[in-house]
């Protein structure tokens, strides 16, 4: 196995264009396992660990570009402020140890339909950023996501950034599992509010062949009391989960069967809407 490991990024570009079959790593803690079970055995690995500009995050407009490098630690510390629902996330995954080295740039390499950091992007309205020697794209999260474990990236891309929107209200996350760390989640869900244009925004997660929005769920927000900020009715936020459960396409497999999927996202998505209703009322 060749191991590359570049220095600036214009070098791991370079590198990916003339190895398309080399696998980057950055954290590694999901490439890692993978190498150690004999699940993969890849001709070359693509080391980013040098590149400095992986690492930096910055506003950009009325955004925020979070380079592919930047761990999930980083994203608690320095922006859970900016970005809750991501912040909510990261601090579930792994253990202390794994947070310091992982990265959300990493989790969308993967692709998991379990993937942590996937169903706050969605909820958020996130874009990913690819580069290859050939040039620069960006993809709306929604669309990256092929099947399991497959995304939009073509063999010579590698994942430089992921643009998050300003958080223009309050968000949550929520996933079961056996435990609230080191465990792939049973499901998950994020949602989003944006006042601003009277819209949720919802992410699924571990209940589909890929991370899945809540269309449904969504159109049902517009219905909310956003300009008085009545407190919902049992009846919304009852709906509301509904709607979230109607939109998984769950299987049964060894962490929970299909049903119990759909009857915890249900809690889940009325849950989540309460409190970042109760959060958003109360200014």
């Amino acid at each position: 196995m060749d191991f590359l490991r570049p220095s600036t990024w214009d070098e791991a570009l370079a590198a990916k264009a003339e190895h398309p079959d080399a696998v980057p790593i950055a954290g590694g803690t999901d490439v890692m396992v993978e190498l150690n079970f004999d699940r993969r055995r890849p001709r070359a690995l693509l080391d980013l660990t040098r590149v400095a500009e992986l690492t930096e995050w910055a506003p950009d407009g009325d955004r925020l570009r979070i380079g592919a490098g930047v761990t999930y630690r980083r994203l608690i510390d320095e922006l859970g402020g900016r970005l809750p629902g991501l912040a909510m996330a990261a601090r579930t995954v792994g253990s202390p140890q794994i947070r310091n080295r992982g990265t959300v740039g990493g989790n969308l390499g993967s692709a998991s339909p379990a993937g942590d950091a996937h169903p706050p992007l969605l909820a958020a309205g996130a874009a990913v950023e690819v580069h290859s020697v050939n040039g620069s794209r960006t993809i709306p999260v929604e669309d990256f996501f092929a099947g399991p474990k497959r995304s939009a990236l073509e063999q010579h891309e590698l994942i430089a950034a992921f643009i998050m929107p300003a958080n223009g209200g309050p968000q949550q996350f929520a996933k079961v599992g056996t435990r609230n760390a080191m465990v792939i989640a049973v499901c998950s869900f994020a949602l989003a509010l944006h006042p601003a244009e009277r819209r949720v925004g919802t992410g699924i997660g571990s209940a589909g062949p890929t991370p899945l929005r809540a269309a449904e769920a969504e159109s049902f927000g517009a219905e909310l009391p956003w300009d008085s900020r009545d407190p919902l009715p049992a009846a919304t936020v009852e709906r509301f989960g509904e709607l979230v459960a109607a939109a998984a396409r769950p299987i049964d497999d060894v962490r929970g069967s299909a049903a119990y999927r759909r009857h915890a996202l249900k809690v889940l998505g009325g849950r989540t809407l309460r409190w970042a209703w109760e959060e958003y009322r109360c200014g």
